[in-house]
């Protein structure tokens, strides 16, 4: 059995280490957010071009991504021929294809008007 003084040491340390895990978290919240951002947007471009420069179906162009972005989700908008990738809870960006211009990747001020 373990006595008072073994119980309040096991707090100490179960807070100490949830302490520490928290201040980990937010250490690296902004260098996640980074790269989910820029693997959002890497995964709407590259799957815009596929699927209207291309000519083939989402699912198909899925398959281009790099491994690893299996976390960024896609949606596609066919009647703006747009494409939504999302990273859940920290990034989403859209690339829109434009006739002359091809599939670029849509401002955040763009993006607004069209949610």
């Amino acid at each position: 059995m373990y006595g008072p003084s073994r119980r309040g040491k096991l707090k100490w340390v179960l807070l100490a280490l949830a302490v520490l895990l928290v201040v980990g978290i937010v250490y690296a919240l902004p260098t996640m957010r980074a790269y989910s951002q820029t693997g959002a947007a890497y995964s709407a471009r590259v799957v815009c071009s596929c699927r209207y420069i291309g000519g083939r179906a989402l699912g198909d162009c899925e398959k281009d991504l790099e491994p690893g972005m299996e976390i960024v989700s896609l949606s596609e908008a066919a009647d703006a021929r747009r494409i939504d990738a999302t990273v859940p809870l920290l990034a989403s960006e859209s690339a829109e294809y434009r006739e002359g211009w091809g599939c670029v990747l849509m401002t955040p001020k763009e993006r607004e008007a069209v949610r």
